[in-house]
């Protein structure tokens, strides 16, 4: 029978000793935005649906938009992860077309997402509060 595996290969599972290329984190914070992005929809449809109920809950969904920390501070989080899971998906997208599939490419490519998912997240911020 044979194995797979070499049975003296050293085996770590200890995720925080690994230490993962640029172009690893941005696909896994592609996925962690995803699923923000999935549970925040909650609360952006329930912000919608009472701000369409009537003119009362269009002003009380504005004025905590305006006013209150937490409902700016979770507009923010989802515009933000909204920002950079766009940016990744681009990336995704531009891989899956064959665009700089290479190591050298798949870096480069992962450090504009940082740079262009900050700029769009600082921006983000700039227009909530």
């Amino acid at each position: 029978m044979y194995r797979a595996v070499n049975s003296k290969r050293p085996v770590n599972l200890d995720l925080t000793t690994i230490h993962f290329p640029l172009p690893a984190l941005t696909s896994i914070a592609h996925r962690i935005t995803g699923v923000i992005l999935f549970v925040g929809l909650i609360f952006a449809f329930w912000a919608l649906d009472k701000s369409l109920s009537s003119p009362e809950g269009f002003a009380a969904v504005k004025d905590a938009l305006a006013h209150n920390f937490l409902a700016k501070l979770i507009a923010w989080g989802l515009l933000s992860a909204l920002a950079f899971h766009f940016v990744a998906g681009i990336k995704h997208l531009l891989m899956d077309a064959g665009f700089g599939v290479t190591l050298e490419g798949g870096v480069k490519k992962a450090q504009a997402t940082v740079v262009l998912s900050a700029v769009l997240i600082i921006l983000a911020g700039v227009w909530v509060w």
